[in-house]
């Protein structure tokens, strides 16, 4: 059975059938009126959710942040239209212990046995006690993700080259033995023209694409030690003795 402390955790948490399909938002919870435990819980259902139905928690787990229950989401569909007054009615009990072919006792049935014993036959002289034991496991869910993307950004790279250019310089020699020769020939008196193609270098830039490394994403694993507290029931008996000296 739910334990009634855990059971109200419940409320507002998504409520799954046992193959994981949605039923509805848990809206509230009912309790059975004999044991003051949770039996029923009250979920939103229906297209928007506007309709309203018991379900019971008979069997019910918490499954990350959602609670799953061991019944299929077409037999929830069908179950009987109760109001939510806060109670139930002992005929409104019956019709969805019926529904949900669940076995139902009232208080003249549990009167009516042998005992209060529930571990064995009724018909056996001996109490059998029962503890809760924490059983603790894990339980493997998406966390997150993470993704790689790849986009450009433009960098500004200066780099300093050394140009050369030719310049205009005059050369003047006197007349000697050795070019007088050339200095007289021609005219003695003329005009003339004389050309020089100066040059110069220019800084030009091309650019080519290099890989440079693959990435990829990979995964690694951490332990971190978790405290999970947990309410136990434990069974206990003890002897009234009514006899009279």
């Amino acid at each position: 059975m739910t334990e009634l402390t855990e059971a109200y955790g419940f409320k507002g948490r998504t409520m799954l059938d046992r193959g994981g399909d949605k039923i509805g938002k848990i809206d509230d919870i009912y309790e059975d009126k004999q044991t003051g435990q949770p039996e029923w819980a009250l979920v939103n259902t229906g297209l928007f959710g506007t309709k309203k139905t018991f379900v019971p928690l008979r069997g019910a787990s918490p499954v990350g942040e959602d609670v799953r229950v061991p019944i299929e989401k077409a037999h929830v569909k069908g179950a009987p239209g109760i109001d939510a007054d806060g109670e139930l009615s002992e005929t409104e009990e019956r019709e969805l212990f019926t529904h949900y072919d669940l076995g139902y006792e009232t208080d003249v049935d549990a009167a009516a046995g042998n005992g209060h014993d529930t571990s064995g036959p009724t018909t056996d002289d001996a109490m059998t006690r029962s503890e809760e034991e924490l059983r603790v496991g894990t339980e493997r869910r998406e966390a997150g993700r993470a993704r790689l993307r790849k986009y450009v950004v433009t960098e500004t790279e200066q780099r300093t080259v050394p140009v050369r250019r030719e310049e205009v310089r005059v050369e003047r020699e006197p007349i000697t033995e050795g070019n007088v020769d050339q200095a007289l020939d021609g005219p003695e008196i003329s005009e003339e023209e004389h050309e020089v193609v100066l040059h110069e270098e220019r800084a030009v830039v091309d650019k080519e694409v290099v890989p440079k490394e693959r990435v990829r994403l990979g995964t690694e694993e951490h332990t971190d030690q978790e405290t999970i507290s947990e309410t136990l029931r434990k069974e206990r008996i003890e002897t009234n003795d009514d006899a009279r000296s």
